[in-house]
């Protein structure tokens, strides 16, 4: 890397600065508002099964419709944890049963986005933006949200980690981005002698590009000490550049320790892929089931990690939608509508289920086929993230332009 091709660069990334294994935006809006807590977002790409999180046990058309994939009742060999009687979750995800005896986890049934497209780029992105059904938002709402938050000039006030920097996270807003691998590539910036010479030609400067620089340095140099304590096993991109589930085990423990150690980190999002069960989804065990194996592991372990600081943070699971009722030819489950959210933290209400469950009827049913969206994921986001961040009515709509919460299915489930 010359100068030249690093000012090339600079520029066209919208003064962005981008090297292997990390990217920083380098201009910040200015910030209002008052941040009393921080913020894990966790999103499931492909599309998770929420009828297999949270099985209703209690409902005998839950297994007529699924007669192969079906999770067995609580009182079944390998079947659903024990919740609420009609409700169970699966086994893969007893790492996060004590935080539902403790009341520090509930989920909202028959949420997620009110736009019916069923293709995962635009469900994603609409997911994403927060404003469903629109492609002209640039940002992501997570972003927008850092700009309502005050600044603290911290190169990893927002850090993601994956290969690429998010629609979420889109934005003018710095964003620091960790794509984990199992040995970091070196880069000419590893080298004492290039580093120092570029270090030497910014330094003193006050323009945008010294402003890059430094940045972007500063967010490598707090990464790569964090990241490198314990070695981590090779990724690979799948689900539009999230990394599958059950290859990345040590995710709670990396983000967990980060947010602990670096005070100043605001917010922090992680993307899974792997949940586009189409063929041979499993029940208590296979496909998914391995899937959600690690999900809960590595929730059990970020909270670990987290320690103290669990106490000032809001850990929220989201995917695009849900997956089909009944089971299909192939013993999977193809893309549906309604899904469930789960929230983890000491400002939530768990230990109880939220939102409105219509049951298995056809009639109750999105189109025949799907679980309906009755509550709005919009609705969860601006009520729980705006509590625990101290944000005012006017900053809400704007992290959530031209949504108007109504939906009272929520009410109580924040402290």
């Amino acid at each position: 890397m010359n100068r030249r091709e690093f000012l090339k660069t600079a520029a066209l990334a919208s003064c962005s600065l981008m090297v292997p294994g990390m990217e920083a935006w380098a201009l910040e809006s200015k910030t209002v508002g008052k941040n009393t807590g921080k913020l894990v977002v966790v999103f499931l790409r492909g599309a998770i099964d929420g009828l297999s999180v949270l099985p209703p046990v209690g409902d005998s058309r839950y297994y007529s419709l699924r007669p192969r994939i079906a999770i067995p009742s609580s009182q079944s060999e390998n079947g659903a944890l024990y919740l609420d009687g009609h409700f169970g979750l699966h086994p893969a995800l007893a790492p996060i049963l004590p935080l539902w005896k403790n009341k520090k986890l509930s989920f909202v049934l028959n949420s997620g986005s009110p736009n019916p497209t069923r293709s995962h780029f635009d469900a994603q992105d609409y997911m994403e933006s927060g404003v469903p059904g629109s492609k002209s938002i640039s940002t992501g709402w997570l972003n927008r949200l850092l700009a309502q938050l005050p600044s603290n000039d911290s190169p990893v006030r927002a850090i993601n980690i994956g290969a690429t920097t998010p629609r979420i996270l889109s934005g003018p807003v710095a964003v620091a981005t960790y794509a984990p691998t199992a040995k970091r590539r070196m880069t000419p910036l590893d080298q004492p002698n290039i580093s120092a010479a570029f270090s030497e030609m910014y330094s003193g400067r006050n323009d945008v590009f010294s402003k890059t620089f430094e940045q972007g340095m500063a967010a490598r140099g707090e990464f790569n000490e964090a990241f490198e304590k314990s070695a981590m096993q090779e990724m690979v991109a799948a689900d539009g550049g999230a990394l599958p589930a059950n290859k990345f085990s040590g995710f709670g423990r990396q983000l967990g320790r980060l947010i602990k150690e670096e005070p100043k980190v605001q917010v922090a999002f992680l993307a899974l892929g792997g949940f586009d069960t189409h063929v041979n989804q499993g029940a208590s065990q296979g496909q998914l089931a391995n899937q959600l194996n690690t999900v809960g592991r590595g929730l059990q372990e970020l909270i670990a990690a987290l320690d103290d600081t669990f106490n000032n943070t809001m850990v929220v699971v989201i995917s695009e939608f849900g997956r089909t009722v009944k089971e299909n030819g192939n013993g999977g489950t193809d893309h549906g509508h309604g899904n469930l959210i789960w929230l983890m933290g000491n400002r939530v209400n768990g230990g109880k289920l939220y939102g409105n469950w219509s049951g298995l009827d056809q009639n109750s049913l999105f189109e025949g086929r799907d679980l309906p969206v009755m509550t709005d994921f919009r609705n969860v986001l601006a009520s729980g993230i705006g509590n625990h961040m101290g944000l005012s009515s006017k900053q809400r709509e704007i992290v959530f332009p031209g949504y108007m919460p109504g939906d009272k299915t929520v009410a109580g489930i924040f402290a």
